[in-house]
This record gives structure tokens, C-alpha cells and sequence, in this order.
């Protein structure tokens, strides 16, 4: 059945992650809830959720976010391998028992340093990353206090939890590991004039995305291997 993905708008798709995952023998399934598609009750083989709009409370105007949150609550619980990407890394939190709210340092948009803490030399996902990697930003929410028995994995300047695991097979991360310069790039035309209003120069910060490119594919498709080959273990252990 592959990894199921979660979807909350057409301009945040999977991007890099499905390129990467494909390449490594896991197919992903996108389901697009904004469409009308329905959630199913389980992931069976891995669960991604990716970002979006929304904040991980907006459920009157988001309607399949409660049911996107138990998703996430449950496959943690069964040992899912599972992904929380920038929205469904918030929701992920919630869904546990942490706690987000808007972020007070406000936007967090572009191309920014996440860091390692001590616990990923020793994690899966992310014992690859041996210093300071960029990785592609833009929320301006923010998970404030993890759920119990989170091992924070990276942290940033602006904003400290930048990505966690909760129990072994279920990650957290703020960035956006999927999106590349050309993802980025539609993001800021499509928000151009609210990121100049806050006085961002919209072609400054596409253009540091296309200038670390390369160094984001290498910081971020070995996360998206290392998390193939657990979905991978755990399916033939099931």
C-alpha cells in the first residue's frame, strides 16, 4: 500500500520526499482531504503529514484536522513509522499532548540553520547531520512544549524545537525536508506581498534558496532513505 501522505493544499505536496522515498523502493499514496478525499482510520505501511496553511487548531475552517490529529495519535501508538512535516509536525504535537500556539518570534521564512542536538547522533533520521544544515522555513507557529517522552533531535536561533522523535518510529520536524528552491520559490511569489509588508525582499530570500540547494538535498534525502528503510523493517516484521 506504501507510505500514506497527507496533504492540506496543492502547493504543499510531497515534493523532494516522494522523489527521494521512490528512489529508495517506498511508494507513497497522497491523500488530498481539501478535495473530498477521505482519511482512512489507519496507515498500515508509514504516515507523512505535510504542511500547510492552516494552524493545528483550525479545525472549523480545516474540518479534517481532528481526524488527522487521531491519525497521527494512533500510528504513534501502533509503532507507524511516522512523519510530521512543518503543519503536521504541530499537529503531530498536539495530537500527543504537547502544546503549540503562535510562535512569539514571529515568522520564521527562508532558508535557516537547524542543529543537531546531542541525541541524534544516535537516531535514525538524523545521525547523519554532523553540524549546522539549512533547511527551507516558513511557519509562524510553534511547538512550545513537547509531548511526554520526546528526545529533541534539532534545534534554531528563532525558534528551539525544530525536530523531535516520540517513541522509535514517529519524527517531528518544523523545516520543510521536501522542498526545494522551485517549492520555495511558489510559496514567496504566492505570499509576495505579505513578505514585503513584513519587509522581506521576496527575490533575496528565493534566491538564498537556489544558492543552497545543494546543500539541502544533501542534508535532508538521507532522512528520507533512512526513513524508507524503517517503513521497510517494519512491514516485514509486522
Amino acid at each position: 500500500m506504501g507510505v500514506l501522505v497527507v496533504e492540506h493544499e496543492a502547493s504543499a505536496g510531497p515534493g523532494y520526499l516522494a522523489e527521494w522515498l521512490a528512489a529508495a523502493g517506498t511508494a507513497c499514496r497522497v491523500v488530498r482531504p481539501y478535495t473530498g478525499d477521505r482519511l482512512p482510520a489507519r496507515a498500515d505501511d508509514g504516515l507523512i503529514v505535510l504542511g500547510g496553511t492552516p494552524s493545528a487548531w483550525d479545525d472549523q475552517v480545516y474540518p479534517w484536522l481532528p481526524a488527522t490529529r487521531e491519525l497521527l495519535r494512533r500510528s504513534v501508538a501502533d509503532g507507524v513509522p511516522t512523519l510530521g512535516v512543518c503543519l503536521g509536525a504541530q499537529l503531530l504535537t498536539l495530537a500527543c499532548g504537547g502544546t503549540v500556539e503562535r510562535g512569539t518570534a514571529g515568522l520564521e521564512v527562508g532558508v535557516h540553520h537547524v542543529r543537531p542536538l546531542p541525541a541524534a547522533a544516535d537516531d535514525p533520521l538524523f545521525r547523519h547531520l554532523r553540524g549546522p544544515a539549512p533547511a527551507v522555513q516558513y511557519h509562524r507557529d510553534a511547538m512550545v512544549r513537547l509531548p511526554d517522552g520526546a528526545v529533541p533531535l534539532a534545534t534554531g536561533d528563532r525558534y528551539p524545537n525544530q525536530a523531535y522523535r516520540l517513541g522509535e518510529t514517529a519524527w517531528a520536524v518544523q523545516f520543510h525536508p521536501e522542498a526545494g528552491a522551485e517549492i520555495f520559490a511558489s510559496w514567496a511569489a504566492a505570499s509576495s506581498d505579505k513578505l514585503t509588508a513584513r519587509g522581506y525582499d521576496v527575490e533575496e530570500l528565493t534566491g538564498q534558496a537556489k544558492q543552497a540547494e545543494t546543500e539541502l538535498v544533501a542534508a535532508w534525502r538521507p532522512l528520507a532513505e533512512a526513513f524508507a528503510k524503517i517503513v521497510d523493517r517494519t512491514r516485514k516484521t509486522a
